[in-house]
Formats: structure tokens, C-alpha cells, sequence
């Protein structure tokens, strides 16, 4: 994923509105933010997972205590290419939230939006929808999102700990080998299910037509005979 632009307003420290074109950072291939503790460094990043997933990976319950003390609303809107078999995509995810207690923020506004030939088209325009539009379209949830993408500070060493379940998930997800894992696992599963009920009401049926043994049939072909 390629950062290209970004414009927040209220998001914790940052009260007025700030616009953040990457496009000219990324020229040189790679860049820094740098700043003292408490500059906002890590609220850009903080940003980029509002606008993506709806939730802030420090904030308690996601979006506890994110808006600004002094704002009655939140916005943000985070534009990023993506690198596809066909070309480069562009989509611009847009949320807005408004006050809804002294640290609980409410939704009021959330869009994604993808540029098909200098054309703006609205792909989802519900938090739900759009939520499961970005992990599709990303192949990752958030929490694979922060750990590989986005580190939040503490979280580079769970990303290298990974074990098991979490650590297989998140590879298929990463790499798309989902039609290879819990697909192919739930599948050869009902396959066994159906399978083992096939079974089970042939040997009800021969159960209810007795001994059918060679043994048993060459008794009853003697006894026929004796008759």
C-alpha cells in the first residue's frame, strides 16, 4: 500500500485541520517523520487506521478519548494506491465522527471511494460495509494491518511471536492462501461429515437385514436344502 494523501482535523493533538501530501515525500522511495515526544508522530499513523478500519489501535475500545478536547467533531480522509495484475488502484476513504460523551465518539459519515478513470464511484457507504471492503481489498484485518504494516509501539515484538492459530491466520490473510486453509480445512470437513453419514445408515440398513455373512448365507442355503 502507497500513502498519497491524508487530511485530518481534531484527531487528539491535532485540533485544525492538516493535510499531508505523501506523493512528494515518497518520491525518494522511502521517508521519515521525525518530531520530540508528543509531536503527533504516531497520531499520523493513528490516522491511517481511523480512516481504514474505523478504530485507533491505542484507544480504548478503538475510539475512546481520540477527538480533541476542544472539537465537537472528527474527520479524516486517507487516500492510497495499491499495486494490482491490472494496474495501479486509488481509493480514498473518508470518516467523520461527532462528540458523543466527554471520551465517546460517534459516526456520522464514512465512504470509500476508488478513481476509475479521473472518475470518483462510491464502492460502500456504511461503516460495516466499508470496514469489510478495505480487509478485502487490503487482505488483511486490522490487527494483521498493525502488525505488519503499521507497529504500533509494544507491538513488534507480538507481530515476531506469533504462534499457531494466530501466527496461520494471519499468513493466509497476508498472502491470500485462505482457499488453502480454513476453506480447504471446512470443506474436507463436511466432506468427512457427509461421508460418516453415509456410512452410518448403511450399517443401520445392514443391521436391519441381519447376519449377511458368507458363513450365515452357506447355513441358510443348508437349511433350504434340508427343507
Amino acid at each position: 500500500m502507497r500513502p498519497i494523501h491524508l487530511q485530518i482535523a481534531g484527531l487528539q493533538s491535532y485540533r485544525e485541520a492538516q493535510d499531508i501530501d505523501f506523493s512528494a515525500l515518497t518520491g525518494a522511495g522511502v521517508f521519515g517523520i521525525f518530531g520530540p515526544t508528543g509531536s503527533g508522530k504516531s497520531t499520523l499513523l493513528d490516522a491511517m487506521t481511523l480512516a481504514l478500519f474505523g478504530k485507533v489501535e491505542r484507544a480504548p475500545g478503538g475510539t475512546q478519548a481520540i477527538m480533541n478536547q476542544a472539537e465537537q467533531t472528527l474527520s479524516v480522509s486517507f487516500t492510497f494506491e495499491l499495486g494490482h495484475a491490472l494496474g495501479v488502484k486509488r481509493y480514498r476513504v473518508d470518516r467523520q465522527f461527532k462528540r458523543g460523551g466527554d471520551v465517546s465518539v460517534l459516526g456520522s459519515l464514512c465512504r470509500l471511494i476508488q478513481y476509475r478513470d479521473d472518475e470518483a464511484v462510491v464502492l460502500a457507504d456504511k461503516a460495516g460495509e466499508v470496514n469489510q471492503r478495505i480487509q478485502d481489498i487490503l487482505g488483511l484485518s486490522m490487527a494483521d494491518f498493525t502488525r505488519a504494516v503499521v507497529l504500533p509501539q509494544g507491538k513488534f515484538a507480538e507481530f515476531l511471536t506469533l504462534t499457531g492459530k494466530d501466527r496461520r491466520a494471519m499468513l493466509q490473510r497476508l498472502f491470500h492462501l485462505e482457499p488453502y486453509g480454513d476453506r480447504l480445512s471446512a470443506k474436507t470437513a463436511a466432506r468427512f461429515k457427509e461421508t460418516d453419514v453415509a456410512i452410518r445408515a448403511l450399517q443401520a440398513e445392514q443391521q436391519g437385514l441381519g447376519d449377511a455373512s458368507q458363513a450365515a448365507l452357506a447355513q441358510a442355503e443348508q437349511r433350504l436344502a434340508e427343507a
